[in-house]
């Protein structure tokens, strides 16, 4: 079954992903610190 990203035309077949199996409350804050370059 293919994605529904890719299918919906929000992803393309190439881009990378990435699975991450975490409790929110500590992944959170350091994926947005990342993200805005804190």
């Amino acid at each position: 079954m293919p994605n529904k990203k890719i299918t919906w035309g929000k992803l393309g077949q190439d881009t990378p992903k990435f699975i991450i199996e975490s409790d929110a409350t500590i992944v959170a804050p350091l994926v947005f610190a990342m993200v805005l370059g804190q």
